[in-house]
């Protein structure tokens, strides 16, 4: 980039004009420049970089596409593509079926783009090898699609025993037939033990996990990313971004320390965890052309965090802990004698700060009935006084139920 198109000038203006114009501002002044070839490479659309998938995989777009909100939004997909983002993710459940039947409506009518995506979805609810199965091959029928790139056969592993006995030999067989490429699950609790406890197993491929600014000086966390790193599983991060609403002088100070830098907090999750170069992808819910433009931006610009950029976040975590879930279920669990405590939490996060009412509900109404029933009469002052987050968990899983039952 010339030296007036900088870092910060970069970051800064796609907020307002989208990456789309600056760029072709860019473009229009390399033109004028001599020695550049006007409407040839100085006007091409830059590329998010890419990484290894594990090991043995194939290189993938470091920023994955979210699908987790897509409704037939054909727009989202296009333009994703344009900046290099062909790796999507989506999953049985996510909107009822409609982001894969969103996927499926675009293979229908450039057929010639699967071989350069790379598409991974999930057994939404599955249970057991014939469940796994029944979800496969409605999402190969939705996606328009003969083949997973990368498949979940289960969607949030709370505990390694639900990689059930008979998931092995299945996911063995699809592969067999070319039905995937790649096996592994997502987590969203208890992250580092199934980590680790998956990276002895010998056959899993892949995970999706959530992993964010908050987890990388978690000591557990990082000893089990690096077993997964070395036993050659590809690890793409999720829940970076969990958004700042400008509540407290906290999302105050995080927010202007980073505008000062040139880009958004959002921008700055997302190098703190990419920096990791353990993580394959990064993979982001994103429903907007304006989101996709700050994310693709963020993952184009080099620059990497100053120590008072990571300062900054680390006294963000601090400050904040009370209202983040790490997702250590196994301890509130255990205290309150309610399962599903991280379910609620998820729940709600995702109507308090994705706001996404209609996936808050879906997550909430998939907890089973008999726990639903005991969550307003539960006792948590055991869970909450060992919750290494010190959360208020019994107002917000009344919070939950006002909100979303």
């Amino acid at each position: 980039m010339s030296s007036e198109f900088n870092r910060r000038n970069f970051l800064k203006t796609i907020g307002v004009a989208g990456l789309g114009s600056v760029l072709a501002s860019k473009a229009k002044a390399d033109s004028n420049e001599p020695n550049t070839a006007a409407g040839k490479q100085q006007s091409e659309t830059p590329q998010v970089p890419t990484r290894k998938f594990g090991k043995a995989g194939p290189d993938v777009s470091a920023l994955s596409l979210g699908a987790i909100q897509l409704i037939d939004n054909q727009v989202i997909l296009t333009s994703s593509l344009k900046w290099g983002v062909t790796y999507w993710d989506t999953a049985s459940g996510y909107t009822n079926g409609n982001s894969e039947l969103c996927i499926g409506k675009f293979l229908a009518g450039r057929p010639e783009m699967r071989k350069k995506l790379f598409i991974a979805t999930k057994a939404s609810h599955a249970k057991g090898a014939a469940e796994v199965e029944g979800r496969l091959q409605e999402s190969l029928k939705r996606m328009n699609t003969d083949y997973i790139d990368v498949y979940y056969g289960v969607h949030v592993l709370d505990n390694i025993s639900q990689l059930t006995e008979d998931l092995k030999p299945w996911a063995e067989n699809a592969k067999k037939k070319g039905l995937i490429k790649y096996f592994g699950f997502s987590t969203h609790s208890n992250m580092a033990k199934n980590l680790l406890e998956a990276s002895k197993l010998g056959w899993v491929d892949a995970i999706l996990t959530t992993y964010n600014f908050r987890l990388t000086k978690d000591p557990m966390m990082q000893k089990a990313i690096d077993a997964c790193y070395k036993a050659g599983i590809a690890l793409t991060a999720m829940k970076t971004q969990k958004s700042v609403n400008v509540e407290t002088d906290e999302d105050k100070k995080l927010i202007e320390h980073f505008s000062a830098k040139g880009f958004t907090e959002g921008q700055a999750k997302i190098k703190a965890v990419m920096e990791d170069e353990r993580i394959a992808a990064v993979t982001v819910g994103m429903n907007s052309v304006a989101f996709i433009n700050e994310n693709v931006a963020a993952m184009l610009d080099k620059t990497k965090l100053a120590q008072d950029d990571k300062d900054a976040l680390a006294e963000y975590a601090n400050a904040t802990c009370s209202g983040y879930c790490a997702g250590c279920s196994h301890i509130c669990d255990a205290a309150s004698g309610v399962s599903n405590i991280n379910d609620v939490m998820r729940s709600l996060m995702y109507h308090n700060s994705y706001g996404d009412t209609q996936l808050a509900k879906q997550t909430f109404a998939a907890i089973p009935a008999d726990v639903r029933a005991r969550l307003l009469t539960t006792d948590y002052r055991l869970a909450e006084q060992r919750c290494p987050q010190h959360m208020p968990i019994a107002r917000l899983v009344r919070e939950a139920v006002e909100k979303l039952a």
